[in-house]
């Protein structure tokens, strides 16, 4: 606990975990509010899959341009504006799905409205790197930023839950767009984002995605997250099949609440082991805790193992942000979290997309969850590989006074 208190005594620690956990929110409510609302209206889990799948691609594919620029130029404004055109984007998005507009102009708002997200999570872990740079505490900070996301992954299904048994997934989509416009505006007045300057050095060189060890960091959580899509829309198809699709959101929930627990568990820790190699038994943990899922064949039964499988998944990402922090320098930071943003909503929506053909197809709701163990494997397996050794002469900044941090994970 002493860790986590010292965290929250930096003058910017409350304002990234309250502001970011607001501007957060639609990252849980809007994708899951959002299929729920076309498959009301189409009837079909593979239309809704694909319009949450364009979403999230569309929220991947902007990702890197606006955290070159707020690297580059700082993230304030750009939190200004993009907080004050998103609610308007989803209104428009939302109004093709109740008109019953065209599939490719549904299609399109979903990729407008995508574009138009605050970025908050990369901004928010930039600053954690900046501010926790050569301190002890900083795997504590970035599991209570993971804490953070798993919360958002806690109230925003239930709350979309609630929404939708009351009143409809329309009203849930305008909840995330107050919530996003108020974490944006509120970071985007925070002394750490608006006294930002650009380090001069580290502009003109190649891209985060090419430091050493982001490829093989990429390729793993690529596949991670993929699976993670595929449970997105597994676990609402189960809940309907089993007729109870109120449930979804709740077993979400629980899911996302197992990660949290997890998560404040592995943050107080310290350990030894280097941050590669952390990794790799955490997602060996991810495995362990995804393969079982096939085999629920209840809501009680799904809903134990998506909260012993989801303590894995917060601690995950916690060594999975580390790596990044010292990987690649403060400079291009925001560009290199927004990498990882790009793969968690890319890949998730790849695997959403595919969830929702599976799930209408032959292989129905077990094949999307088999589909979303064999890629945890895959993630494991990409860790696995060996890589090139670190160029002569270059370390990398520690976590932890004693811990060889990155050493193994350099390709």
């Amino acid at each position: 606990m002493r860790q986590y208190l010292t965290v929250w005594k930096m003058p910017s620690a409350p304002t990234l975990l309250l502001a970011g956990f607001a501007g957060r929110l639609p990252a849980s409510m809007v994708p899951l509010a959002l299929l729920l609302l076309v498959e009301q209206h189409t009837g079909s889990y593979a239309i809704a899959g694909l319009a949450a799948a364009t979403y999230g691609l569309s929220i991947a594919a902007f990702a890197p341009i606006y955290g070159r620029f707020a690297d580059r130029r700082g993230a304030s404004t750009l939190l200004l504006v993009t907080a004050a055109v998103f609610p308007f984007l989803l209104a428009g998005l939302v109004a093709t799905v109740v008109l019953g507009a065209p599939l490719w102009t549904l299609l399109v708002a979903c990729v407008v409205a995508g574009a138009g997200m605050p970025l908050v999570s990369s901004t928010v872990r930039a600053v954690w790197q900046r501010v926790t740079e050569g301190s002890s505490v900083r795997q504590a900070a970035y599991a209570l930023d993971a804490i953070s996301v798993e919360l958002v992954f806690v109230a925003g299904p239930a709350v979309v839950a609630v929404l939708v048994l009351l009143t409809s997934p329309i009203v849930a989509i305008g909840l995330a767009a107050a919530m996003s416009m108020t974490g944006a505006i509120v970071l985007s007045r925070a002394p750490e984002i608006r006294g930002y300057s650009p380090i001069e050095r580290v502009r003109g060189r190649r891209g985060p995605v090419r430091a050493p060890g982001m490829p093989r960091l990429l390729l793993s959580g690529s596949a991670l997250m993929f699976g993670l899509g595929c449970l997105e829309v597994g676990v609402p198809a189960f809940a309907d099949r089993l007729g109870s699709p109120g449930m979804a959101g709740v077993l979400i929930a629980v899911w996302a609440l197992g990660s949290a627990i997890g998560g404040f568990w592995f943050g107080a820790r310290h350990p030894q082991l280097a941050l590669s190699k952390q990794y790799r038994w955490a997602l060996l943990a991810v495995v362990v805790g995804m393969v079982p899922l096939v085999l629920a064949d209840n809501l009680l039964v799904l809903g134990a193992m998506l909260f012993l499988g989801g303590t894995t998944l917060a601690p995950t990402l916690t060594v999975q942000n580390s790596l990044v922090s010292v990987l690649v320098p403060a400079g291009v930071a925001t560009e290199a979290f927004t990498w990882m943003t790009t793969v968690a909503y890319g890949a998730s929506a790849i695997g959403a997309g595919v969830a929702g053909v599976l799930v209408e197809g032959a292989f129905g709701v077990a094949g999307a969850l088999a589909l979303a163990a064999l890629a945890s494997v895959a993630a494991l397996a990409i860790s696995l590989v060996p890589g090139r050794s670190r160029p002569s002469g270059r370390s990398l900044r520690p976590v932890y006074p004693h811990a060889p941090v990155a050493q193994g994970l350099a390709a």
